[in-house]
């Protein structure tokens, strides 16, 4: 299930969508058992973005101009020459520039990240730091999904400043919450990851090999793992055991 990304310092924070698990019978459903998540660079998925967004309205008066909202992602997409057209004249508007990351950002980026997650005792499966944007697959942990995103958010947004990557008054990432995936099933984690790993690849970077980032061990169906574990009973009652 997923919730979405609010604009970027042009609007009201994003409104978190319901999981359906929420809205149905839980029992239907196995436990959640990581979290993909994803947030963008300042500037770069904008409330009236043509590919939809997770805001429901505009708070700036010349953004607006530029196109109707639409919540959520569109079922059909866009082609591609109508988002750039989009961007190259919302840049224009924006109270900051749009600043990507080249590869010491990047790199300062991922030395936060792996802070955060020795610190706080994350176990991470996936990560790729684009130029505007960034994926992370976290473990369940006792933080919420919220708490971890805004930790992972906040280090690499100090850690930037700090390396005088980025002025204090500029804004880092888009404001409000992330877009995140919840998984339920070692199949969804191994799909993720594949995801994840492709994604530098695809625009020809090259393959991200990060220290944190460990070998996915089929957790929480990890050889040796309890059959009884509230985990597996709930796989069995779903006949996916």
């Amino acid at each position: 299930m997923n919730w979405f990304f609010a604009a970027c310092g042009a609007a009201k924070t994003g409104q978190r969508r319901k999981r359906r698990r929420d809205e149905e019978n839980p029992v239907n459903h196995p436990l959640v058992i990581g979290y993909h998540l994803v947030w963008t660079v300042y500037g770069t998925w904008l409330p009236n973005d043509p590919r939809g967004s997770g805001s429901r309205t505009v708070e700036s008066a010349s953004l607006a101009e530029l196109g109707n909202v639409h919540h959520g992602r569109k079922k059909i997409q866009p082609p591609r020459y109508e988002v750039r057209e989009f961007y190259e004249r919302a840049v224009e508007l924006l109270r900051h520039p749009v600043l990507t990351f080249n590869d010491e950002d990047r790199a300062t980026i991922g030395e936060a990240f792996a802070t955060v997650i020795a610190t706080e005792r994350y176990t991470c499966y996936a990560c790729a730091v684009m130029p505007d944007h960034v994926h992370i697959l976290i473990r369940k942990h006792k933080h919420t999904v919220e708490e971890i995103a805004e930790n992972l958010l906040h280090a690499s947004k100090t850690r930037l400043i700090q390396a005088k990557r980025r002025e204090p008054g500029h804004p880092i990432w888009v404001g409000g919450t992330p877009w995140g995936d919840f998984l339920d099933h070692p199949d969804d984690v191994r799909r993720v990851i594949g995801y994840i790993k492709r994604n530098p690849t695809k625009i020809g970077l090259p393959e991200q090999k990060w220290p944190f980032v460990l070998a996915y061990n089929n957790w929480p169906l990890h050889k040796g793992h309890s059959p009884n574990s509230p985990y597996a009973r709930r796989l069995r009652e779903l006949g996916r055991y």
